[in-house]
């Protein structure tokens, strides 16, 4: 059944129907018979219909993975109480995003547009995303060699640690004024600790070895079963970041870090660089331990592309929203708050940087 959690709607079954009933969301969602290929599941095929009813205050954002429909009342009805549609590929990629018209003041926009065209405060906000970006991944990781059994991988383990303790102090010291070209060099910085901490990510799981393989990161399409893991829980989490950087009032298509291209939310990937390591990487590493996730959950593609099953996504998706559900107590605020929440907290964060409220972003560093 297509999930309510924390405030999102997920629309997972292909041909889902989504109607309006006065200030009521009414889905329904298709059953198909067991054994009907994905691509003949369309409306007059299914079997039976299950159907649920969402006070439209109860929601924030809708998720729609493939071909499912909202009717033109119901989008009226979310445009008017500003929740979010998002159409997502089945493997998570944002296609589009509809919403109201922004009811958020102009004026924080237009700051941080002044400050995307600065190359020195793009410099000093990437270098401060890239810091917490890879403290997370030293810290994930400094976990997993206290966790490791093994002496030869706890030793790997420790010895990209510090690597990556070496290159967070390099960081520290970067004058970005002295550079021809910062961002370039801010870049290859982050691209030096992402290769270190992915080149014994594979040491972190201890369940599956045989079906769960990784050397390195792929993408667009993932190839083997981790990468595609990785890929749709980056995806769950992007999305949280473009709502969480919609509903402050910055623009999610502006960043520092990340280049600007058409349909890339460059804000949104910089905000969820420091969620990476702790959130979506650790989850794919408990689920693949703790076997709640397996070779069934997959299926590989003609040219080598490996994505879920419907079934396999579902669960991961529930996964993450009882994951979301935990609190973690905010370094900053010295406040606990619940995981979903974080990245609204970090988004009025670097709105308040980008108005001088503070002098520096402060990247979340779980304690």
């Amino acid at each position: 059944m297509d999930k309510i959690a924390q405030n999102t709607l997920y629309l997972t079954t292909p041909a889902s129907y989504v109607a309006r009933d006065h200030l009521t969301l009414r889905v329904e969602v298709p059953v198909y018979p067991a054994g009907l290929p994905p691509e003949e599941r369309t409306r007059d095929k299914a079997a039976d219909w299950r159907r649920l009813s969402i006070p439209i205050h109860h929601l924030e954002s809708i998720c729609v993975f493939g071909a499912s429909t909202l009717s033109p009342p119901a989008l009226d009805l979310c445009w008017a109480h500003g929740v979010a549609v998002n159409y997502l590929s089945e493997s998570g990629y944002l296609q589009a995003r509809l919403t109201g018209v922004a009811d958020t003041s102009v004026v924080l926009r237009r700051t941080q547009f002044r400050a995307a065209d600065d190359p020195g405060k793009c410099a000093a906000l990437a270098r401060q995303i890239i810091a917490g970006k890879l403290q997370n991944s030293r810290n994930s990781l400094l976990r997993g060699a206290r966790e490791s059994e093994s002496a030869d991988h706890k030793a790997r383990i420790t010895a990209a640690t510090d690597a990556l303790a070496r290159q967070i102090q390099a960081l520290a010291a970067f004058e970005t004024a002295n550079l021809k070209s910062p961002m370039d060099a801010l870049r290859g910085a982050e691209g030096m600790g992402s290769a270190t901490y992915f080149g014994v990510f594979a040491l972190l799981l201890k369940q599956q070895h045989e079906h769960f393989s990784f050397t390195t990161r792929t993408r667009r399409p993932p190839r083997d079963r981790i990468n595609c893991l990785l890929s749709f829980l980056y995806a769950l989490v992007r999305h949280d970041c473009i709502a969480a950087l919609t509903s402050i009032g910055l623009d999610p298509f502006v960043g520092f870090l990340h280049a600007e291209r058409p349909n890339r939310p460059a804000l949104a990937l910089d905000l969820m660089e420091e969620f990476r390591p702790w959130l979506a990487d650790r989850l794919a590493v408990t689920l693949i331990n703790r076997q709640q996730i397996g070779p069934g959950d997959f299926k590989r593609r003609e040219g080598g592309a490996v994505e879920f099953t419907d079934a396999g996504r579902k669960r991961v998706i529930k996964a993450y929203q009882e994951r979301k559900q935990e609190k973690l107590t905010h370094p900053l605020l010295d406040q606990a708050f619940r995981i979903a929440q974080l990245p609204f907290v970090q988004a009025r964060v670097l709105a308040r940087h980008l108005r001088g409220d503070m002098a520096d972003y402060l990247p979340f560093v779980p304690k």
